[in-house]
């Protein structure tokens, strides 16, 4: 990719890697306007002014100008017009407004050089396997990166608490099935998963005692279990990929 234009060099490298480079460099900038350079961004991003998009470019710098004036564009173009809204809501939800929009440009710019590239379907699939590795711009603007990471802190022994349902299969496995949505959810939601956990019930014994036990949730019919009720341990369920109760498992036998 070129050093700071808008489109590929015409002898540029035509691998997913190359492309990945120029995605990470322009993300790189539309970051920095969005975080470090905010208050120079929110001043040229001026309602009085015609429709203006922010360009993230492959040498890491970013600019927020008008849209090419040639039909078709060299490359996607960015979301017009970011500048009207800069008044009319919060700083923050316009900056991250902003931020999904550069998301979506981001992908189409690097799925445009895949196409143009002539990418066959692994090598599109290592393209975005490498930019699904990253935070998104929004993660990073609403500091939901910060949050995760705070998250994935382990906190508590493998005998944990019984978790909600929509968190994890077997909290002691350490490997949550999350919804990011549901990760980056408010601390509100803590009241009623708490009253969620209550009103669990065994799928076994019928009850929702030992709240302090191990509990295990079928991957197939996500009904919660007492450990001890279908004899699985801890230590056992860490070795178990998709866990399913004795009841699925007859059914599947039946079959």
């Amino acid at each position: 990719m070129d050093g700071g234009g808008s489109g590929p060099a015409p002898n540029a490298a035509r691998t997913a890697d190359e492309v990945f480079r120029d995605y990470k460099a322009r993300r790189a900038g539309m970051i920095k306007a969005l975080t470090t350079d905010v208050e120079r961004f929110f001043k040229l991003c001026d309602p009085e002014k015609e429709n203006l998009c922010l360009y993230g470019y492959p040498n890491e710098t970013w600019e927020v100008t008008l849209p090419a004036e040639e039909v078709p564009p060299e490359i996607p173009e960015p979301a017009l017009g970011i500048n009207f809204a800069r008044d009319g809501m919060n700083e923050k939800d316009w900056l991250a407004l902003v931020a999904v929009h550069s998301d979506s440009w981001l992908l189409s710019v690097a799925f445009y050089f895949g196409a143009r590239f002539g990418f066959d379907r692994e090598a599109r699939r290592r393209l975005f396997s490498m930019i699904n590795n990253m935070p998104t711009i929004f993660e990073v603007v609403t500091g939901a990166v910060k949050k995760q990471a705070k998250e994935k802190t382990p906190n508590s022994s493998s005998k944990s608490n019984k978790p909600s349902s929509k968190v994890s299969r077997a909290e002691s496995r350490s490997k949550a099935k999350v919804p990011k949505d549901e990760e980056e959810s408010s601390d509100d939601d803590g009241d009623e998963e708490a009253e969620e956990h209550d009103n669990t019930l065994c799928g076994t014994c019928g009850t929702n005692d030992g709240k302090d036990q191990f509990w295990i949730c079928c991957d197939n019919c996500e009904k919660w279990y007492h450990g001890k009720c279908v004899k699985i341990t801890p230590a056992r369920a860490e070795h178990i990929k998709q866990y399913k109760c004795p009841d699925c498992t007859n059914k599947r036998a039946r079959a």
